[in-house]
């Protein structure tokens, strides 16, 4: 028996498939406050929790990209603040072989639900240290978002043709998302 070498199409090898890995994770910035401590602690009303979160990309190198996760949380009722959580998580991904096409998606839906369980668990630590029960935020459809965006800026396109017919994919989006609401159906709200 003869040795067979498989057949492999030019460019199609294990070495030009697309391949993401996290690099590592950590808090950017964290900012925790609850100004109005210890009256806080005397209040019945239970507070409104008004959470915001946005996306940023940022190229490092040529082949890893910074994805950073900002949530606010602000838990408020008449009598005033209850707390104050505003975080920056971030991640470094290295993308190799990636279509251009499949970079949006990655960076603005993949990359952020791979790390929001970490910011998550971050916040719910910070609000516990502020003398108020662990915050579990809802998980938030990335998907969804980035659909929204995408649909978005193809309407606004729309009015105004850009010459191949489509509109450019977002670079980042900032919808809101309160306790509400449907985390599935986040609102997306102005800087």
């Amino acid at each position: 028996m003869a040795d067979e070498t498989p057949i492999i199409p030019n460019g199609a090898g294990p070495d030009s498939e697309p391949q993401a890995a996290a690099i590592a994770q950590y808090i950017k910035d964290l900012s925790v406050e609850s100004p109005n401590s210890p009256q806080v602690f005397q209040w019945q009303t239970q507070p409104q929790v008004d959470v915001q979160f946005n996306i940023n990309v940022d190229r490092i190198a040529d082949e890893v990209h910074e994805i950073v996760l900002r949530i606010n949380v602000a838990a408020k009722s008449d009598q005033g603040t209850h707390f104050l959580v505003d975080l920056s998580y971030g991640g470094l991904f290295g993308l190799r072989n990636f279509p251009d096409e499949a970079l949006g998606p990655f960076m603005l839906v993949d990359a952020p639900t791979l790390i929001f369980p970490f910011a998550r668990q971050v916040i719910a630590e910070a609000v516990q240290n502020t003398g108020f029960p662990p915050l579990l935020l809802e998980p938030i459809d990335f998907g969804r978002a980035f659909v929204a965006q995408v649909e978005a800026a193809q309407a606004e396109a729309g009015a105004v043709p850009n010459g191949s017919g489509t509109a450019p994919a977002p670079v980042g989006f900032d919808p809101a998302l309160s306790d509400d609401s449907d985390p599935a159906d986040p609102a997306p709200t102005a800087g």
